[in-house]
């Protein structure tokens, strides 16, 4: 620690609390005693500030005005609850910084201690930007890809990228989209495509290259090699297709095939030269056409001894074959059908001759030896011609001990270990029908008896010729590969912390289920105040607590049973149900039980309980694994709802009640354009004249499905996103607008009175807005009273003065609601710019009947007047609670006995 006020007092804190802090990086852990209204704090606070050279005040000064906002929230809030708050500062280079600092209250706000951290959170923020500017740069890859790549939903396309427009020869990527597959995959090849996407079952997950025919929109149709994963779009499954034409890039073993399938048919010249076209081989089939001898021929240009211009190289990349005018030495002409092949020395020019496909023979091994995949070539009884050395190093054995073996006696077994029959081997199947076999995985046993997985592809070398074929295997070792895709299959379904199943698998799981013949019972667990656990002791002890969670309910289930975490410390378990919620309530209890045993960690025995939310599924259940686990999800708030520690099974009232939630919180957005919000206005008499004052404004909402709806639900749903201040600004222009055409109308010097939301006070907007509602409407500011609740001004009282200092400048008038909730005292009443005080209508409830009751709104009444505040008792239901608050001295009244809320065109 330095430069602590005292260091004895540092010394005390709760040493629980610094273990977590000292965890963590680039943070620094502080104290505010309230006592003394001092800070201490750790070393490293001028590096976190950006002020490395700053003097111990300038740090206190500075320190200060960062954690001001935390003190002023925690003062109003209960001990022991944990408030975060990011604030941006300047470091002495200029450089902005973004903190967050987060703190607990320890005792009270008099002698009691404020324990906090401050980290610097700039780099997150940055890292969640760069990742934002991946994606963009992905989509440019994706649109600039020379691989056709679209992507389906639904058996529909959903997108194509240009060399998909090009490939399939549409006009553009509208006419591809919105086209089901079935007009884009030709007939046959479709039932292997709608294959292999079932078995895609987990986002990220592909199958492996396989050929496939597509339907193009000329009406012809183009063989491609194409490779599916499973992707989210839109929130929701499709798959992702990538598609390379194969008439353009043919596979090795394909063109090695054209190659030896050359050398074997040609009889006559063969001539190989460097790259720069000199001739350095020359048989005597040549000889014999060109009337040359070797020793004539080699060395010269190959263009001088065949009497015609003739580039290697550009016969190559023109295809490799031409029909060519050639000279014999004797000047003769000779039709000479040119075949090109490129070696590592240079060039192979095959001139319909034996002798030429022997050479041409040599060059195709000299390719296929320099291979590191496996080529093998067999008879049409399948016993093996030749092999690369690669195969025989794959094989672990010798290229002797291959040659002359027969296929069908090696041990070969399929994915789940099983031997594979001889009919079905791709190799057998390659030889009956020729049809070849793409990247067929199969294990094999090796010369040394390990096993080896090997991606086999297997062509015939007759394709003309009837059954059997002989053929040629290629086959590369998948064995390290495979792997590393099996353990990142097992890390992509599993929990790293506690290695149940993760949120992916709880499903693959349970939509298994839910298509069983038998109930299924899915039990959704979230333990109680875990992170108190976290904040305090820190995250290693609660992943520890965590792991031993996830252990003691795997100890609990049976066989079969499926244990998981989503997250968090949410769990699930999908257990057998027999359509008996007294067995599964059992189970529920069971797991709760033993939960509660303390769990020792790092020397403390820790306590932990559970609400868990039970949803019974019966075999004919048409729910899907997603919303039975959101039902589990329901039904388990539900549990806490009821105080915790408690287990609740899903009622569909409870999936009604959170549908009507989202519907209303979703309409409510278009509520006001839709113009189904009105104002209802409230009289509010002056209790010396019996007259009516003021009207206070209310919003009202008539949903076109539910009909009127209650301020009690739809404002706390208005709250809790920003659709507050834009229906708080509708609301204020409203009720401006109609009672100034009430004014002008009636004669009156009416006052309104509307009420502001906690939320609006927060809104950089809400002083605009109120002049602007003012101005269109033409209504004096000092007819406006705006109120603002207690609790609202005493969440924060130093911003909440800020605002209504702003706000009284326009000349609006201010009041505190409901006052006598919200714990303010005289000594705020004061600093606030206020004024009217409002009884909140629980004090005034009874107030002609009980003798305690009348005391305190005595007293509330003097203490508003000792500070010069109007005061206005709210909710007066009976004549003889009118009496009493004018003999008490109360200012004005309202309430159902006054006047009931009514629309401005029915007010009296």
């Amino acid at each position: 620690m330095t430069e602590p006020h005292d260091a004895d007092e540092f010394a005390v804190v709760d040493r629980e609390l610094l273990d977590a802090v000292w965890s963590l990086n680039e943070a620094v852990p502080w104290s505010f005693g309230f006592a003394h209204d001092e800070p201490t704090w750790a070393a490293g606070l001028g590096a976190l500030l950006g002020l490395p050279d700053a003097t111990h005040d300038d740090l206190r000064a500075r320190f200060i005005e960062l954690i001001r906002p935390l003190i002023a929230i925690i003062r109003s809030a209960p001990a022991g609850k944990v408030f975060e708050h990011e604030q941006r500062c300047t470091t002495a280079t200029g450089n902005e910084r973004l903190l967050r600092s987060r703190a607990r209250l320890v005792g009270d706000t008099r002698t009691g201690r404020l324990l906090g951290i401050t980290t610097d959170v700039t780099q997150a923020r940055e890292d969640r930007r760069a990742m934002s500017d991946l994606a963009a740069r992905y989509r440019v890859f994706v649109e600039h890809s020379p691989d056709a790549i679209w992507v389906h939903q639904d058996q529909k396309a959903v997108y194509a990228n240009p060399a998909t427009v090009r490939m399939l020869a549409a006009e553009s990527s509208a006419q591809i989209v919105g086209r089901p597959i079935v007009d884009l995959v030709a007939g046959h090849s479709l039932p292997g495509v709608q294959a292999r996407l079932a078995a895609l079952t987990t986002p990220g997950t592909a199958t492996m290259p396989a050929e496939v025919e597509m339907r193009c929109f000329d009406g012809s149709t183009i063989p491609v090699e194409s490779v599916a994963v499973r992707i989210n779009w839109a929130g929701r499954p499709a798959f992702q297709i990538i598609q390379r034409d194969v008439t353009a890039h043919q596979p090795a073993e394909v063109v090695l095939h054209h190659q030896a399938a050359l050398v074997q048919h040609v009889s006559d010249a063969i001539i190989a030269t460097t790259r720069d076209g000199m001739v350095t081989s020359w048989n005597r089939a040549a000889a014999a056409i060109y009337g040359l001898s070797a020793e004539q021929a080699i060395g010269r240009h190959i263009g001088a001894v065949v009497g015609a211009p003739l580039d290697p190289a550009a016969l190559l990349d023109a295809g490799g074959i031409t029909e060519a005018r050639h000279l014999r030495a004797d000047g003769s002409a000779l039709a000479i059908r040119v075949s090109a092949a490129e070696m590592p020395s240079g060039f192979v020019l095959v001139c319909a001759d034996e002798t030429a496909s022997r050479r041409a023979e040599q060059d195709y091994a000299t390719v296929v030896n320099a291979l590191d995949e496996g080529v093998i070539v067999t008879d049409a009884k399948g016993l093996v011609l030749s092999a690369n050395p690669a195969a025989a190093h794959i094989l672990g054995t010798t290229r002797e001990e291959v040659v002359g073996s027969d296929l069908g006696d090696w041990p070969l077994f399929d994915e789940t270990g099983a031997p594979i029959p001889l009919d079905a081997r791709p190799s057998t199947q390659t030889q009956r029908t020729g049809a070849p076999q793409n990247a067929r995985v199969i294990g094999a046993r090796r010369g040394d008896g390990r096993s080896v997985w090997l991606a086999v592809t297997s062509r015939s070398l007759t394709l003309d010729n009837d059954a059997p074929h002989p053929i040629v295997l290629s086959f590369t070792d998948i064995t390290e590969s495979r792997a590393i895709r099996e353990r990142l299959e097992r890390e992509a379904t599993h929990d790293p912390l506690t290695g149940l199943a993760n949120r992916t698998l709880v499903l693959r799981h349970l939509d298994s289920a839910l298509r069983s013949a038998h109930p299924v019972g899915v039990l959704f667990i979230d333990l109680d105040e875990f992170k108190v656990i976290n904040d305090s002791l820190g995250h290693s002890v609660g992943d520890e607590v965590l792991r031993v969670v996830g252990e003691r309910l795997q100890q609990l289930v049976g066989e079969g049973e499926v244990v998981g975490r989503l997250g968090g410390d949410e769990f699930v378990v999908i257990a057998r149900a027999e359509d008996d919620r007294r067995k599964l309530r059992l189970l529920a209890e069971e797991l709760r039980r033993n939960l509660a045993d303390p769990i020792s960690v790092e020397g403390r025995k820790l306590r932990v309980d559970a609400s868990i939310g039970i949803v019974l599924a019966p075999s004919d259940d048409p729910r899907t694994a997603a919303d039975a686990l959101r039902d589990a999800d329901v039904a388990m708030y539900h549990a806490k709802t009821l105080g915790r520690g408690r287990t609740a099974f899903f009622d569909v009232r409870l999936r009604e009640r959170m549908q009507r939630h989202l519907l209303l919180q979703q309409d409510l957005r278009e509520a006001a354009q839709k113009d189904q919000l009105w104002m209802a206005y409230q009289p509010i008499i002056d209790l010396g004249t019996g007259r009516t004052v003021a009207v206070e404004g209310l919003l009202r909402w008539t949903h076109p499905l539910y009909g009127t709806v209650s301020p009690a639900e739809f404002i706390p749903l208005a709250e809790e996103s920003d659709v507050i201040h834009g229906i708080g600004a509708h609301m204020l222009r409203m009720a401006s607008r109609e009672l100034a055409a009430y004014r002008a109308r009636r004669q009156l010097d009416l006052r309104l009175k509307v009420n502001l939301s906690a939320r609006q006070l927060e809104d950089p907007y809400l002083h605009n807005d109120v002049h602007e509602a003012l101005a269109e409407a033409g209504l004096p500011a000092g007819s406006v009273c705006l109120e603002v609740t207690e609790s609202a001004l005493m969440h924060d009282p130093t911003a909440a003065a800020q605002v209504l200092s702003n706000l009284r400048r326009l000349g609006v008038r201010l009041a505190i609601d409901d006052f006598g909730t919200g714990y303010s005292s005289l000594a705020q009443l004061q600093r606030l710019p206020l004024d009217t005080l409002k009884i909140d209508r629980s004090f005034i409830t009874g107030v002609d009947e009980n003798p305690d009751a009348e005391a305190i709104v005595s007293s509330i009444i003097a203490l508003a007047h000792a500070v010069k505040l109007t005061v206005v008792a709210e909710g007066v239901e009976t004549a003889g609670q009118l009496d009493l608050l004018r003999r008490l001295g109360c200012d004005q009244a309202q309430g159902f006995y006054i006047g009931r809320p009514t629309p401005a065109d029915q007010l009296a």
